[in-house]
């Protein structure tokens, strides 16, 4: 009888191999010299890397022995443009922070050219960290979303609301409506997703609450928001609504799913039990609120409700960067004291948060966040060589508690090369730097505009 007949190969775009593979699912999980093999922008395969070279033919094999493969972070709450106002103003809290600087500054400054340039140092910041996708909120969406589409990078590019005027809109109705041609407008690319941005219950009313709400449910739309941030924020919808924000967001019936509620400081036990029942994300913000001295997040709480947490940023101007893999630390280190348990926030559930949990929170899960076959080949990969990194018992604790972005050495969105070697591939960094300094000199040129007191 003769032998049997070799399999024919298959074919591929990209094979990548790795010393380890974190693929998120399931959690925790780590493959030793192991292969992702990618087609049409896609994963169709995680196998160890010796039959994987044997199974499949691509035009591009990339080696990384000293790395580990993870999927992209996703940072699901920023606002881009305001890279440009990084250290800006600092070390008050948000009311005053806000009030007295970050508003008139964007009422004076922020225009079109202001949000292409802050988004594109904000993307090129977020490239070079690893972050694959963020979740945007901030004025001039269709500027966002244009830059997004020149990146190459992944997006939800936030439609939004407020009640009072700014350079976008005169009313709710306005930015409602701008808002929508944008959605229109990229309804149908592969990378940018449109999301309902109301931007904190204090500043959006009751009868545009109801149309978003109304909308959202008609789009199958996310809705992104600012939520029970600080004290202040709690007290103050008490006096004049009589309610908690949580509870007036609930009545209105925002309180679903497509909710991811940012911040979250300010939460009762029946609040976290609420969440849980209505499948609320949280996304948690730890750097910001503790520079901002908002209160803390009871991440441990949450988890252990089996409400889904994700983790931002925040704005460059309140963190005052976008780096993910500083969250993550910061996140498993602070959830820990709170709650003076060293085994809340573990390594791979902080992982995830950055990751899988991200993608869940703005309805991408089935798309992006974990290394599956069938999802999109949002990949990147990490130098783990460096001293700081070394010896490795552990890659998945190595990342959260032990690794800078400035490891990061190769990122690919949909199975496309944005860096490699740590260089952007695509952005014209030097172009980039030069207009976010004309900015600087700008703001910097008109007395008073520049203020750390």
């Amino acid at each position: 009888m003769p032998p049997p007949e070799p399999c024919a190969m298959q074919s591929a775009d990209l094979i990548i191999t790795a010393r380890w593979i974190i693929p998120v699912e399931p959690e925790g999980q780590v493959l030793d010299d192991h292969a992702l093999v990618v087609r049409d922008g896609q994963i169709i395969d995680l196998l160890p890397s010796a039959e994987a070279i044997q199974r499949y033919v691509a035009p591009e094999l990339i080696r990384r022995p000293n790395h580990v493969l993870l999927p992209g972070l996703v940072n699901a709450h920023t606002h881009s443009p305001m890279t440009l106002f990084r250290g800006f103003a600092g070390d008050m809290p948000l009311d005053a922070w806000l009030g007295q600087h970050i508003w008139p500054a964007e009422a004076r400054w922020v225009d079109a050219g202001f949000v292409r340039d802050g988004a594109e140092l904000a993307m090129l910041e977020m490239l070079r960290g690893g972050t694959t996708c963020f979740n945007d909120m901030y004025f001039f969406p269709d500027v966002i979303a244009r830059a997004v589409d020149a990146s190459g990078l992944r997006a939800c590019v936030g439609m939004i609301v407020l009640e009072h005027p700014t350079v976008w809109a005169q009313d709710a109705e306005e930015y409602l409506r701008k808002g929508l041609a944008v959605r229109d407008q990229f309804r149908d690319h592969p990378r940018i997703s449109m999301v309902f941005a109301p931007h904190a219950p204090y500043t959006v009313s009751d009868s545009s609450f109801r149309q978003i709400q109304l909308l959202a449910n008609e789009l199958d739309t996310q809705i992104h928001m600012h939520v029970h941030e600080t004290a202040d924020e709690v007290s103050d919808s008490e006096r004049h609504f009589s309610r908690r924000p949580l509870q007036r967001l609930d009545e209105l019936g925002l309180l679903t799913p497509l909710l991811a509620a940012v911040h979250m400081t300010q939460l009762l036990p029946e609040e976290i039990s609420l969440l849980r029942e209505r499948g609320v994300s949280v996304v948690h913000c730890p750097e910001s609120n503790l520079k901002l001295a908002s209160g803390f997040c009871p991440v441990a709480e949450i988890a252990a409700a089996g409400i889904n947490i994700a983790l931002g940023t925040d704005g460059a101007a309140s963190n005052n960067d976008l780096d993910m893999f500083g969250e993550m630390r910061s996140c498993a280190l602070l959830a820990k004291g709170v709650a003076q348990r060293a085994d809340v926030a573990p390594a791979a559930s902080v992982l995830s948060m950055a990751t899988l949990n991200g993608a869940q929170a703005l309805g991408l899960r089935d798309r992006i966040g974990s290394l599956l076959a069938g999802k999109e080949a949002d990949v990147i990969c990490v130098d783990l060589s460096a001293a700081a990194t070394q010896p490795v018992y552990d890659p998945v604790s190595q990342l959260v508690y032990a690794t800078s972005r400035d490891q990061v050495s190769d990122v690919w969105v949909a199975g496309r090369q944005l860096l490699s070697g740590g260089q952007p591939m695509m952005a014209d960094a030097a172009l980039i730097l030069a207009r976010a300094e004309a900015w600087r000199m700008r703001l910097s040129a008109t007395p008073g505009s520049v203020t750390d007191d």
